[in-house]
Order: C-alpha cells, then structure tokens, then sequence
C-alpha cells in the first residue's frame, strides 16, 4: 500500500476512533454529572468526606475515558475492515481491473446488507468486464474492417494510375472503389450516430409523418444489395402515419432491414409487416436465413457484440445497439424471436400525441 494511502486510512481510522472516544466522554461526563447533582441534592449520602468523593468520581471518569479511549483504538480497526475492503476492490476496479470480485469474510457475508453491497459490486464488476471485453473486440474488428476497404482502394487506384487498362477495367475498378468508398462511410457514420444518440437523453425533433412511406424509401435505398443477393422484399401494410422522430427511426429500418438482407439466405424473401393498436404501432422485420443463438439474444443490443463470433459476415455490432437506443428514446420496446431458420425483430412504438 503506498505511504500516501496509508496515510489517509489512518487518518479515517482516527476519525472513527476520535467519534467513539467523544462518546465515551459524553457518557462519563453525563453519568458524572449526574452523581454530582444526587449529591448536592441530598437523594445520594456519601459514604465518606465529600471532596474525596469527588477526587473518587473524577478518577473513575478518568480512567474510564483512558479505558474508552483504549477500547475505540483498539476495536475501530474491526468495524473499518469492511470499509478498507471495499475501497480496496473500488481502486483495483478503477485502475483497470475488471476481474475484481468483493469479498466481506465468512461472517459478516451473511449479513443482508453486506450480500446486497457485494452483489451490486459484483454485478457492476462483471458488467464492466464484458464491455471492456467487446470494446477491444470491437477495436480489433473495426480497425480490420477499416483497413480492407482502404488497402481495397489504394490497390485499385494504383492500378488505375498505371494504366495500360481497358475501358471495361478501368470501370469495373471504380466501381470497386465507389463501393468501398461507401462502404468506409457507412461504417464511419454508424459510429457517429451511435455516439450521439447515446449522449442524448430527451427525444427532440418529433413531428408526424407517413412510417409506411419511409418504410417504403428504406428498402429502395438498400435496393442494390437485397437485388444483388437475389432477396426479394415483401411489404405487407398499408398506410400508416406516427408522431415520431423521423432521422431517428429511419436509422433503425436501415439497420434492421439491412441486417434482414445480411444473414438472409440467398434467393429467400425478407418481410415487413405493420400494425396498429389503439395505442401503440408495431413494424416486424422477418427473414429466412442464419437464426440467432438463444444465448445471444439478450446480447446482440449491446454495442460491439456480434453473434457471429468468426466475423465472417459483414458488420462491427453497431447497428442493433443504435436500434435499441432509438426505440427506448421514443418509449418503445424492440423484441427478437429466431427458430426454424426464421427470424424476426419486432418494434414497439406508442402513438405520440
């Protein structure tokens, strides 16, 4: 422990020590006092000259305040054992280390407080160590992620630069770096729009609007890779309008279409669906493709966490994190169910006013 620590937990042991101490006096001063005032009122006789009984009063006052004094420096130590392990656990998980556990002793660890202030502790301990886990996950899948479609551009813009090229590869390699260019811009904005939407707490921006008519744009807008996989959407609502905010929602259709189209068989359909209550409006989003591990479901939210754990598809666990945030910013739910190769992700919305 270093000095300057040390310092500061003697001086917290002396504090407690210096309460019980005052105590002990208050009580001796009073219980002294006391006798004084039996005396002088006649109610107790004394059984010898009274200034000897008064000499006989202080030095028992005073060797109970010694005794007490004694006492609280010595039995401090003990009631402050849990308050010094505590701290200690607080500063090992502040430095970095996530694998700290709390720990009270055999005993005082049957006390219902003291389970509650470890479990609490622990829980925190154990959150924080699978954040800290998918962020160096996420910071090594990114940064490959990242890397691919710069190396991808800088090979295909050398090669361009060179020429001796046809016309037929030179557009075929533009292509390939359009595609990457918007590929690293994606990835790019999902990062920020998850970092703003994260540092918001008050839903602003809300008007109405017609959802089936944003629903509708969303899937033209990711025409391009749904036609390329040869996935075929299938809409099946009417018209419907919400009170809502509407660049928010739009990112979770994107993501919740995209990653439908993603881990969607090739040639299946992928479908959407809308419906009303008197209250609330719900969006389903369906596929036929790869499910989602029972285990992973309450997982997949979180952000950084991807299913797929070989990282073979496409995605850096950003999307359903920004999902998640900007349903709960509008009071709604989203919920996801997977079986039989069929997965669906359903959004509950309330119908603002």
């Amino acid at each position: 422990m270093k000095p300057k620590i040390r310092k500061h937990r003697l001086a917290l042991t002396l504090l407690f020590s210096g309460v019980v101490f005052c105590f002990f006096m208050i009580t001796m001063v009073v219980v002294g006092g006391v006798i004084i005032f039996l005396i002088h009122r006649g109610l107790l006789e004394p059984s010898g000259s009274v200034p000897r009984l008064y000499r006989l009063i202080f030095r028992m006052m005073m060797a109970s305040v010694l005794l007490g004094a004694i006492l609280s420096a010595v039995t401090s130590r003990f009631p402050l054992k849990p308050v010094n392990t505590i701290i200690n656990a607080m500063n090992r998980l502040a430095a970095g280390d996530f694998k700290t556990r709390l720990h009270l002793g055999k005993y005082l660890s049957r006390h219902p407080t003291a389970v509650e202030v470890c479990r609490s502790f622990n829980n925190l301990a154990e959150e924080l160590e699978k954040t800290e886990i998918l962020r160096s996950d996420f910071i090594n899948n990114f940064s490959h992620e990242f890397k691919t479609p710069i190396v991808s551009i800088a090979g295909f813009a050398k090669l361009l630069k060179h020429g001796n090229l046809t016309e037929e590869q030179k557009a075929e390699y533009i292509d390939i770096i359009e595609q990457e260019s918007l590929r690293l811009s994606a990835m790019a904005t999902n990062v920020l729009n998850l970092t703003k939407i994260e540092n918001q707490t008050i839903l602003t921006g809300v008007s109405e609007y017609n959802l089936s008519e944003q629903i509708r744009n969303c899937v033209l807008l990711l025409e391009n890779k749904w036609s390329r996989k040869n996935v075929v959407p299938e809409l099946d609502f009417g018209e419907h309008t919400i009170n809502a905010n509407e660049e928010m929602l739009r990112q979770v259709w994107i993501n919740l279409i995209d990653n439908a189209i993603k881990f969607g068989d090739e040639g299946t359909s992928f479908r959407i669906g809308i419906t009303e209550t008197e209250n609330h409006i719900f969006v389903s989003v369906s596929n036929t493709g790869t499910e989602i591990p029972a285990e992973s479901k309450e997982q997949i939210f979180r952000k950084f966490y991807q299913a797929d754990e070989s990282h073979s598809s496409e995605g850096n666990g950003i999307g359903l994190a920004i999902v998640k945030k900007v349903v709960s910013l509008h009071d709604g739910d989203v919920t996801v169910s997977s079986g039989n190769r069929k997965t669906v992700f359903t959004v509950s919305l309330p119908k603002l006013s």
